[in-house]
């Protein structure tokens, strides 16, 4: 028995391979799909069945490429319907690979059809479960995404609490428990950093499996302090639901390299946004005029997918040398498949033929602890709501990123602005976004709130409504 996690850490994301006896099992897998092709070929095996948790919302799973190409059977759980050739499993319904039985559990609550898969060995014992976004490692999965339903969060809320007392709970506490994803992902709020555990460890540390919990009580404290999830969410829950374009074509359309005139050209003509995925460094040192900047090197994909509102959306690519693959496949994970072309030679070349460019001012936290004891300076803090919160600057104006296209109307132009996140990265996607809608006045915090902190500027800390 062969059993592999497959993490890919920008989407928090765990796919699994599971192997017995020559046949092989994939759940929930990425859009790339020749890897889990080469890893079978290379055991002389053959991929009989993918297993799919429930309609991701969050990432494009490669289900639909990887059966074309396999042969392989895609299951979901009881009621999901698809634009494509599936098993739809009974409740309960068992699958052989080699040795090996894989049992469907109905799980619904996160989705409908959302089903957790029961791993047990060759002696027919419970090993392990693959429980998608059912259960996470000290959390649960928002009960608020499922697709065209006229059930509300609440009645979903409801089921995912049957769910887990009734298929979950219910199972040895030595079996493991493989979720779909871990801190980081928008799917839950408190994921561990761990992605392997046990049922018995989630019994004592998961707030959503206390034996004492009522109903009501799991409905409030699951749907307390959630988000509204990403704009980005439904779409890609219905590219699962109804199929998507091949991978290498979108691999092959999308990575081509572009001379500066002919990228100027289709830059101008296509109605592309130049998306800059260098480092934040790279991008404040020079960068073409409008181009917004979401750098590789931090959670990109997922940023990607919040902040650019149309998934059809044409876009250039401005890359480090020898990563325009690696931007066109990580834009294709959340379904924006419209990529045009790179910038062959990168912004070095760019410059080299005379184009225009611009820059982004910044400074260190000790300048800016300087300038803020001069005088009054404006602060935009784009941290997510839960970093605020637990600890800002006094006079900083909350300007979470995450809601930014939302926010446009509580800036001004005319007004200078200080940038800050935790860290630099996300303070310099918000400065690209304002400045590509025309505020130029901004400056960015280099290191955020992480330097500023070492700096004697008076700060605010969160207070707990229940201790006023």
């Amino acid at each position: 028995m062969i059993i592999e996690q497959i993490y890919t850490n920008c989407l928090a994301q765990g796919a699994y391979y599971i192997e017995s006896n020559g046949e092989v099992a994939i759940i929930d897998p990425l859009r790339e799909t020749q890897a889990y092709i080469d890893k079978a070929k290379k055991s002389n095996a053959q991929i009989k069945y993918i297993f799919e948790t429930h309609f991701h919302a969050d990432f494009v799973s490669g289900h639909v490429d990887l059966a074309k190409k396999t042969g392989a059977t895609i299951v979901y759980g009881p009621g999901a319907e698809t634009n494509y050739e599936i098993h739809s499993a009974k409740d309960n319904e068992e699958f052989k690979i080699g040795n090996l039985t894989i049992k469907a559990l109905h799980t619904p609550g996160h989705t409908l059809e959302s089903t957790t898969y029961l791993l047990m060995d060759e002696n027919g014992k419970n090993h392990a479960i693959f429980s998608g976004d059912t259960l996470f490692l000290g959390d649960v999965g928002r009960p608020d995404l499922a697709i065209k339903s006229d059930l509300t969060k609440e009645d979903l809320a409801a089921m995912l609490f049957d769910s887990l007392r009734n298929k979950i709970m219910t199972l040895a506490d030595d079996v493991i428990v493989y979720p779909a994803h871990g801190a980081g992902s928008a799917c839950g709020k408190n994921l561990s950093k761990e992605t392997v555990g046990t049922i018995g460890d989630q019994k004592k540390t998961n707030y959503a499996l206390r034996e004492d919990m009522t109903k009501e009580e799991f409905i409030t404290e699951v749907l307390d302090g959630m988000a509204p999830p990403p704009q980005y969410f439904e779409k890609n829950a219905m590219l699962n639901k109804t199929g998507y374009e091949n991978f290498e074509t979108v691999l092959k359309t999308g990575n081509i390299a572009l001379s500066p005139n002919d990228f100027e050209d289709l830059a101008n003509h296509e109605n592309a946004l130049v998306l800059d995925v260098r480092t934040q460094s790279d991008y404040i040192k020079s960068h073409i005029p409008n181009s917004i900047f979401i750098g590789l090197n931090g959670s990109f994909a997922p940023w990607v997918g919040a902040l650019i509102t149309d998934i059809n959306q044409p876009i250039l690519l401005v890359v480090p040398e020898g990563k325009s693959q690696e931007a066109v496949t990580r834009l294709s994970r959340v379904g924006y498949d419209n990529t045009l072309g790179y910038l062959e030679g990168g912004i070095e070349t760019w410059i080299s033929e005379g184009k225009e460019i611009d820059t982004l001012k910044s400074i260190s936290a000790e300048t800016f602890a300087e300038r803020a004891k001069q005088g009054s300076v404006n602060i935009l803090d784009v941290r997510k709501d839960g970093e605020f919160q637990s600890m800002h600057l006094e006079d900083a104006q909350h300007f979470a990123l995450d809601y930014i296209n939302e926010q446009m109307s509580e800036v001004s132009k005319d007004k200078t602005y200080h940038i800050h996140c935790a860290g630099g990265y996300r303070s310099v996607i918000a400065a690209s976004i304002l400045k590509a809608r025309g505020f130029h006045n901004l400056v960015d915090i280099a290191g955020g709130f992480g330097a500023i902190k070492d700096t004697d500027l008076p700060m605010t800390d969160f207070v707990c409504p229940s201790t006023l």
